[in-house]
């Protein structure tokens, strides 16, 4: 029970404007300290050259799930000079199983074919994918070699995979999810740019701002 509190309190960390109609951000209205954060030491990004763009989420967070829609059209749009990855925030227990279940999806190049269906199946069928099994039974409906799955969930390059993700967590210093990182500079969430467009306004302001500075 305790986890299950603690996993609703950090997938609801400064989310608290997602459920209220903001209005549209302007870029004048775009403040360091208020609609994102810079954060004290910029952290690397995994392809040097482009403007990388990162969305911090767990496939259990509500608030993510809902987020997708606007997130994936957004996404689906952007310019050849910005990167869009998502990377899964590990704070334990289900959490961890989650993203590992989503890494190990990533190393077999499949993790877009199936994304969204794993999504549903939590939010919409209340499926657990708790467990290694859980999840190969699942996405054996999904067309997913069983075999093939688990031996990927314990290999060595998804623990690795693992430890990165950890270590960018901490070094992006979140709190909770969904959370949007640009360039490994700025840090916003939901709540701070002032709901989901507004999150991706913020999000289009630092691009272009890091864009103009290269």
């Amino acid at each position: 029970m305790r986890k299950l509190i603690l996993g609703a309190v950090l997938a609801s960390a400064g989310l608290l404007a997602l459920t209220a109609q903001a209005e549209s951000l302007a870029p004048a209205d775009i403040k360091a300290g208020q609609q994102y954060v810079e954060l004290p030491a910029p952290v690397p990004v995994a392809q040097p050259g482009k403007i990388e763009v990162v969305e911090l989420f767990w496939y259990g967070c509500p608030h993510c799930y809902q987020f997708e829609p606007s997130i994936n059209a957004w996404a689906g749009k952007l310019p050849e000079d910005v990167s869009f990855r998502r990377v899964p925030a590990l704070f334990g227990g289900v959490w961890n199983a989650h993203g590992q279940l989503f890494l190990t999806l990533e190393s077999m190049s499949i993790e877009s074919k199936v994304h969204s269906a794993i999504f549903d199946a939590i939010h919409k069928d209340g499926k657990k994918l708790a467990t290694p099994e859980e999840m190969a039974e699942f996405l054996a409906t999904q067309g997913v070699d069983k075999d093939a799955f688990l031996k990927a969930y314990s290999s060595f390059n998804v623990k690795a995979q693992m430890e990165k993700a950890k270590k960018l967590a901490i070094a992006y210093q979140i709190s909770g999810v969904p959370v949007m990182v640009v360039n490994g500079k700025y840090r916003f969430d939901l709540g701070s740019a002032g709901g989901p467009q507004n999150a991706l306004q913020v999000a289009d302001y630092l691009v272009e701002r890091e864009r103009t500075a290269q």
